[in-house]
């Protein structure tokens, strides 16, 4: 699902209607600005935050300045995108640095936030900066907590703090004292969630942030969850001082109201946003990049940097001039398809495409297994039929589809596909696209 699909559907057509036009009238700036309303509300946006939102563009699109100028609807869809882009945040807040090692950060919120699995994640994103990293387990009331935490850690071959003295200060003190004398740059604490926000939870974090005094304390929120995870996180912030928020789950079936209510709620930024399930599915929250996205703009710059971290720009170089000269095998085919993978989600990296609207990706389902069938299709041949499949006859063909568990036909899909995939950049010989150069994709 791509991110607030709903929301930048809607949007995305009002300002289609606006963008083009010539001469704006005060009565057309009123109409934009019920049905923008319309659609923030119904994203579960907190209405006061929408009030100001419209009545903020409002006062600015009817100055004379906008309503006399050559290109009026353009100057609306500007004041638009840079409201939007104020209502997330403003401008992108990165983690603090401690000047002495190692640096703290309090991870906090309630259960089922997926808090513990956004520990690993973060660890994971700061670990490929050249950073290292330790996690500290004191979550010591949520069954098998503890283990879940040291498995994400083992998975990652990122240390994790634990110890069975049942008391969370004990333990996030203990790791402090390991992470200094083992030269850790980071150290994550992994805190207890609550179904609900009680006295005692809140006296626990409390007690721990004043023992630690991390240098970042960060709230997870379900971004699923609506207006329930403005209001946690309104709660977390007046009690114990958060310094950001990280987004969970805004690739689920998410209407945006969390995402661009919290800001203005609790005056703290979201730092990150978490987008899949994988370790490697969390992102910086760039609020004018999310802005050109809830809008239909596409974003480049992150489909750039997606694509500078998943995908070797050796490799795809290579592989670039083997497509050009038709020596692409079907062992490059299946990398290439693997690193595009590793980028997240498809339908993600779809939407922050320029020119790829909502409406195109609307009920769009990238079916992921298909990508584990090719994949079983490709590893079933031999290593000389993988680099000259012409050789494949109907005898290898129906050996390949029993060995992949797959039909003929699903070879034979396979097979014509790569067959007018190599023709077709054969076609685009000397004239290749400039939008991606520099994107590391060999297309």
């Amino acid at each position: 699902m791509a991110l607030f699909e709903g929301l930048s559907s809607k949007l995305e057509n009002i300002i289609k209607n606006i963008r083009g036009k010539s001469r704006v009238s005060e009565s057309d700036i009123k109409q934009i600005s019920r049905e923008i309303k319309m659609a923030l509300l119904e994203a579960d946006v907190n209405y006061k935050v929408v009030k100001d939102f419209i009545k903020s563009i409002s006062e600015k699109s009817m100055g004379s300045d906008v309503l006399e100028s050559l290109t009026p609807g353009q100057q609306v869809v500007k004041i638009v995108n840079e409201e939007m882009i104020t209502l997330l945040g403003g401008t992108f807040e990165d983690l603090a640095i401690a000047p002495k090692k190692p640096t703290v950060y309090l991870m906090c919120g309630l259960q089922g936030t997926g808090k513990t699995t956004t520990c690993g994640k973060l660890a994971n994103m700061l670990r490929k900066k050249g950073k290292k990293v330790m996690m500290a387990a004191c979550d010591v009331y949520r069954p098998a907590a503890i283990e879940q935490l040291c498995t994400i850690g083992r998975q990652l071959d990122i240390p994790v703090y634990s110890e069975d003295s049942g008391k969370a200060i004990k333990i996030a003190e203990n790791a402090v004292k390991i992470a200094k004398k083992d030269d850790f740059d980071i150290l994550i604490i992994d805190t207890a969630g609550r179904l609900h926000i009680d006295e005692n939870m809140m006296k626990e974090l409390i007690q721990i942030k004043a023992s630690l005094n991390p240098l970042e304390t960060l709230l997870v929120v379900d971004a699923m969850t609506g207006q329930d995870a403005v209001n946690a996180a309104k709660a977390f912030n007046e009690s114990m001082d958060i310094s950001g928020i990280i987004l969970t789950k805004l690739d689920g079936d998410t209407r945006g109201g969390a995402a661009l209510s919290v800001k203005s709620v609790t005056g703290k930024s979201i730092k990150f946003a978490c987008t899949g399930e994988k370790m490697n599915d969390i992102e910086v929250f760039h609020p004018e990049r999310m802005a050109s996205r809830i809008l239909g703009m596409g974003d480049v710059l992150s489909l750039i940097e997606k694509a500078q971290e998943n995908v070797d720009i050796e490799k795809a170089r290579e592989m670039e001039k083997k497509l050009m000269t038709a020596s692409f095998t079907l062992d490059d085919f299946l990398d290439q398809m693997e690193q595009v993978k590793n980028m997240g989600p498809l339908e993600n990296i779809l939407g922050m495409m320029p020119g790829v609207n909502s409406a195109q990706l609307k009920g769009l389902k990238i079916d992921e297994r298909q990508i584990a069938r090719t994949k079983a299709i490709i590893q079933s041949m031999t290593a000389k039929e993988r680099i000259t499949p012409k050789i494949l006859d109907a005898s290898r063909r129906k050996r390949i589809a029993a060995g992949s568990g797959n039909s003929i036909q699903s070879v034979n899909k396979l097979l014509k596909d790569f067959d007018n995939m190599k023709k077709m950049f054969k076609g685009l010989k000397g004239r290749k696209s400039k939008s991606l150069k520099g994107m590391g994709f060999p297309f």
